[in-house]
């Protein structure tokens, strides 16, 4: 009899372990054991050119039946992206993107990543160049390049004489620092431009208009609003108009949206800098991808170039968008 019931226990514990082996690969392996799961961290849903940006990654989503992706709004908030980042590592998923709320507080959530050996692909915002040893790859365009030709445009377009106003994006990114520095750094070429406001109207079209009308009733001459985005840009169009001092104030922006396209195509708009928000969302969730099935990288930045937009060349840029 206890031959018997060793015998009986030993078989219950067998098959025990074999139910839990079974449960143990169901959950690490997910809905679909051939499934991947990218995580994407994203800084705020709420951001017209983000969108297309987000596109980019949603439609290679619905395209692929073994790629899953888990993407989440950080509204903002450089502590909350990073918790996100914690539960998106928590959750096993395959390769995680990050687009950095600040990109002084990403190298965190990159050390947790490589900590759980899951890849990370930076997009749209560069971090530093510690941070870039540590990641896959970038990919994005390079934001010194578009703050520079944006000016050199501007340069041209005044003849090399004039008060420039610079509205800066949401303080602490890299695209700000670095379109600022190429702004400035054609400016050093041209004696006679002059800078004579300068502020931050976070990359809001709302905070651009009210910046701009501050600019207004201070009475300073300006004669070129130069602006680290489209919307800000576009936002202090409206100030002007509604008070009656556009004139001959060029405005530039940067980034190429659907909406600035058409600002630049009614003559409102002077100059921007396409971005490719949707190529740069789509490279990096293939870029991913590549870290998942473990390639090598010849080089982990992968640009995506700025282009010059005005009103002459327009149309080119309007199509990509109806594409």
């Amino acid at each position: 009899m206890k031959l018997k019931k060793a015998m009986g226990c030993l078989m219950v514990c067998a098959l025990s372990m074999s139910l839990l082996a079974g449960c143990g690969s169901n959950e690490t392996s997910g809905k679909d054991k051939d499934q991947i799961v990218i995580g994407a961290a994203m800084p705020v849903f709420d951001d017209k050119w983000l969108s297309y940006l987000y596109d980019g990654i949603k439609e290679y989503d619905s395209q692929h039946d073994d790629v899953e992706v888990t993407m989440v709004d950080a509204k903002n908030d450089a502590g909350k992206q990073m918790s996100q980042v914690e539960t998106l590592i928590a959750q096993g998923v395959d390769a995680i993107l990050i687009n950095p709320v600040e990109t002084d507080a990403v190298e965190p959530m990159v050390d947790a990543a490589n900590e759980a050996d899951i890849p990370v692909v930076v997009v749209n915002r560069m971090p530093g160049e510690d941070v870039m040893e540590k990641i896959y790859a970038y990919v994005g365009s390079e934001s010194l390049e578009a703050g520079t030709i944006q000016m050199e445009k501007v340069a041209e377009l005044l003849g090399g004489k004039g008060n420039v106003a610079i509205m800066n994006g949401t303080l602490g990114q890299e695209s700000v620092v670095k379109r600022t520095k190429g702004n400035k750094d054609v400016l050093k070429k041209y004696p006679d431009m002059k800078i004579v406001r300068e502020q931050t109207a976070d990359y809001q079209r709302s905070q651009g208009m009210t910046v701009m009308e501050n600019w207004i009733q201070a009475g300073d001459k300006i004669d070129a609003v130069v602006a680290n985005n489209d919307e800000m840009a576009i936002g202090a169009i409206m100030a002007l108009e509604e008070s009656g001092k556009r004139g001959d104030i060029i405005v530039a922006g940067i980034d190429g949206t659907m909406d600035a396209l058409e600002y630049v195509k009614q003559g409102k708009l002077n100059v921007s800098a396409f971005q490719d928000a949707y190529g740069q969302g789509k490279g990096a969730i293939e870029t991913a991808m590549k870290a998942v099935k473990g390639e090598k990288l010849d080089n982990n930045f992968i640009n995506i170039p700025f282009e010059l937009v005005t009103q002459e060349n327009v149309d080119e840029y309007i199509k990509k968008w109806e594409k």
